[in-house]
């Protein structure tokens, strides 16, 4: 599952660099998000085969928080990655004669840079929190990796310090990202309800689409486990989410943008039939 998420992810972001069609801010953040999602399960899966080859679950404090500090970062980063494509399709559908001069290189640039700040800041301030943890000896988390918010609960001797970082950060990575979809999405819709042609409503809600499964993925089983830690602690519930968000996502990301997008899935088979022809006509919505 690892190989196949590290490979569909490769040829998403070698299609995209190679085809001068899809050098458009929405292929160029969607590239970005696939980088983001090889680095994202490269923090937790390696670990775990090493550990099933070695019949040792054990890891080290210091790897214990490098590992907890790059998952917060690059799973931050995928949300602010979703949240910024939902924005390029929101000005690209409501605004589309202004989407060039709207959405432009310096922009989009600036937004990903943006994201970046955001993750790693939010990935400081678990590492800082995880910090106060007093005793280091033998302490054992439910899970395949360190994950935040088991770490959390080690760390905050009062359960109320913990419930109410954890709902700060979670608002901040979380909630207010899927407010700025929610947003667009509303505006995208009562755009699209305007469009006189039910061909024109198609094509524009077929570009949504691959977004939004993959956005109701994510943040659905992500939030699920970070709020429900607070809730319940069922060690097995949160074993499976965990697995939802680090792997099958990830995994899933290429196949839903791959199956369901035109342009990737005639670009992808031109690579496989170097004489395939991957022209095709402008959409204008």
């Amino acid at each position: 599952m690892y190989l196949i998420t590290v490979l569909g992810n490769l040829l998403i972001i070698l299609a995209i660099t190679n085809d001068p069609h899809l050098h458009t801010p929405m292929y160029f953040f969607l590239s970005i998000l696939s980088l983001d999602d090889i680095c994202f399960i490269s923090t937790t899966i390696p670990k775990m085969l090493m550990n099933l080859q070695s019949h040792s679950r054990a890891i080290c404090y210091a790897g214990c928080l490098t590992q907890m500090c790059l998952f917060i970062i690059f799973c931050c980063m995928d949300a602010m990655l979703l949240t910024v494509m939902a924005y390029d399709r929101f000005v690209a559908i409501c605004h589309p004669l202004n989407y060039p001069l709207i959405m432009n290189p310096r922009l989009c640039v600036s937004l990903v840079l943006l994201s970046l700040v955001i993750s790693l800041l939010d990935g400081q301030v678990h590492v800082w929190m995880a910090l106060q943890i007093t005793s280091l000896k033998e302490l054992e988390i439910s899970n395949f990796f360190c994950d935040p918010s088991q770490i959390l609960d080690l760390s905050c001797k009062h359960s109320l310090t913990n419930d109410l970082f954890k709902f700060f950060v979670g608002i901040i990575s979380g909630l207010l990202p899927i407010s700025g979809i929610f947003f667009s999405y509303c505006k995208i819709i009562s755009s699209v309800l305007r469009i006189p042609s039910p061909g024109g409503k198609y094509k524009a809600f077929s570009t949504c689409g691959c977004h939004l499964s993959v956005v109701c993925l994510f943040f659905g089983t992500a939030l699920g486990i970070y709020f429900g830690s607070t809730v319940s602690h069922s060690p097995r519930g949160s074993a499976v989410s965990s697995v939802m968000y680090t792997v099958v996502t990830p995994l899933l990301n290429p196949f839903i943008y791959s199956l369901r997008n035109r342009d990737l899935k005639s670009v992808l088979s031109a690579l496989y039939k170097p004489g395939a022809d991957t022209r095709r006509p402008e959409i204008h919505l």
